[in-house]
C-alpha cells in the first residue's frame, strides 16, 4: 500500500461531503461520536452504520454501507472505526458499493484490505485519525 500524503488527506476532509461511518453509535463516550460531530460541525453529511443503532447526531443510522448509499447516494468517504480483523470486509464493501475513499481509523491496519481497495481507484487512509489530521493540515 502507498500511504495517502497530506495532500490526499487535505482534499478528502476539506472536498468530502458524505461520510458514511462504520461502528459509529449513539455512545457519547466511544471516539467515533465525538469525530463524527466534528466532521458534522465542518460540514459533512454523516450516515452511521451500525448494527443497532437508530440516529446519531441527529442523522439517520442504517445497518449497512449499501443502506447507507441508498440513503446518502455516492459515499465520498467510509470512515472505519472497527477492528482490524474486521475492517477487510468493510473495506470490500466499500469497493462495491463505489465509494471513493476508505479511511481507517488509528489503530486500524489491514494492509491486504487497503491494497484491494487502491487496486479499485479508492483513496486509503490508514492508521489516522480525521479529527487530529484536520488541525494540523487545515488548521482550527
Amino acid at each position: 500500500m502507498i500511504p495517502a500524503t497530506d495532500e490526499q488527506m487535505r482534499e478528502l476532509l476539506l472536498n468530502s461531503t458524505t461520510w458514511a461511518i462504520v461502528g459509529l453509535s449513539d455512545n457519547p463516550m466511544r471516539p467515533a461520536w465525538h469525530v463524527a460531530r466534528m466532521l458534522k460541525s465542518k460540514g459533512k453529511r454523516i450516515t452511521a452504520v451500525h448494527p443497532t443503532a437508530e440516529s446519531v447526531h441527529g442523522e439517520p443510522a442504517v445497518r449497512t454501507l449499501q443502506e447507507a448509499t441508498d440513503l446518502a447516494g455516492h459515499l465520498d468517504v467510509v470512515d472505519c472505526f472497527v477492528n482490524s480483523d474486521r475492517v477487510g470486509a468493510v473495506v470490500d464493501d466499500a469497493i462495491a458499493v463505489g465509494a471513493s475513499a476508505v479511511w481507517m481509523q488509528l489503530g486500524v491496519i489491514d494492509e491486504a484490505a487497503a491494497d484491494r481497495a487502491q487496486a479499485a481507484g479508492l483513496t486509503v487512509v490508514m492508521d489516522r485519525c480525521p479529527d487530529e489530521e484536520w488541525p494540523r493540515l487545515i488548521g482550527l
